[in-house]
């Protein structure tokens, strides 16, 4: 007799969109209850331990599609790496490596790691035996260590921005919440009357029209939310509103897109099994890796440019 879970039909688009929101929000609410409990420790520390646990299973992941495609990497040097990347600037920013006030230390702070990172890949080939391929597996490493970690680093770099009096937290919550709707508008228009493709060798799912709702949840959740949060969004107005919903409705696409890219490269569905139904944890990041810069060099160079 045929397995019956071989032979059940695969969860469909709508189904697995739903469990990847309930999963986004789960997540995304623990973090947020720490940041905005009250108790610095509890915000500070739990924080912490997600954005690790995230930068982990991101980095993982990433090297097992590496791997899957065929290449080399030096995968728990990278992991390690990410380690030293998060918790540096973890240290540096919540003021527990001297000072911190001036974003551009903080920037120095991660460039310096990044530069101890990439000589750390160096000597790493240097002492392998094995492996003659060192340029591809130092680019491959560096590669995942820039696409998971550090770019998820913005968010800690969002979360304690020194200048704007400790309301870093809702510039987290304001740009997840953008992003998250502009995913969902990207769904349900494509879904509804998505007809023109725009990327199909890389995702035959992508639509203009999808696209175009993209940008409209997004814009629209920017302008709900300004006002909701008014006094806590330093240098916020609505035109800002309106071109940050743009911007990271854009960015969330071209995030999307790029993990696809990878995905279909490594000859796989999902990114990883981390969540049976759901797939991997950058399943649920994309979106969030590039729309993080975007929102704190916003936030540093136009909201609270002097």
């Amino acid at each position: 007799m045929p397995d019956a879970a071989a032979s059940a039909p695969p969860p469909s688009k709508l189904r697995i969109f739903l469990r990847r929101l309930l999963s986004f929000v789960v997540l995304w609410t623990i973090v947020l209850a720490a940041m905005f409990s009250g108790r610095e420790w509890l915000a500070n520390y739990v924080f912490l331990a997600i954005m690790m646990l995230l930068a982990t299973l991101g980095l993982v992941e990433f090297y097992e599609l590496v791997e899957k495609r065929g290449l080399v990497c030096f995968r728990w040097m990278g992991v390690l790496g990410g380690w030293v990347l998060m918790v540096g600037t973890f240290l540096h920013c919540t003021g527990k490596l001297g000072l911190h006030t001036s974003p551009s230390r903080v920037n120095d702070f991660e460039s310096a790691l990044l530069v101890l990172l990439v000589l750390g890949l160096c000597v790493r080939q240097f002492v392998s035996r094995t492996n003659t391929a060192g340029l591809l597996a130092i680019s491959t490493t560096l590669f995942g260590l820039m696409y998971v970690p550090w770019l998820l680093n913005f968010i800690q770099a969002i979360n304690f921005f020194p200048t704007i009096g400790g309301d870093g937290k809702f510039y987290v919550l304001y740009f997840i919440l953008v992003t998250k709707f502009s995913d969902t508008g990207a769904y349900a228009v494509g879904s509804l009357i998505g007809r023109h493709k725009m990327i199909p060798r890389i995702s035959p799912a992508k639509t203009w029209e999808g696209f175009g709702g993209a940008v409209f949840g997004s814009v629209a959740a920017s302008l709900v939310f300004v006002p909701c949060a008014r006094g806590h969004l330093p240098g916020m107005t609505p035109l800002h509103a309106v071109v940050l919903g743009v911007l990271l409705s854009v960015a969330a696409v071209i995030g999307d897109l790029i993990e696809s890219l990878f995905k279909r490269e490594a000859g796989v569905k999902d990114s990883g099994r981390f969540f049976p139904g759901i797939g991997g944890i950058l399943d649920l990041l994309d979106s969030l890796l590039f729309n993080a810069p975007i929102m704190y060099l916003y936030l540093r160079h136009v909201l609270t440019h002097p």
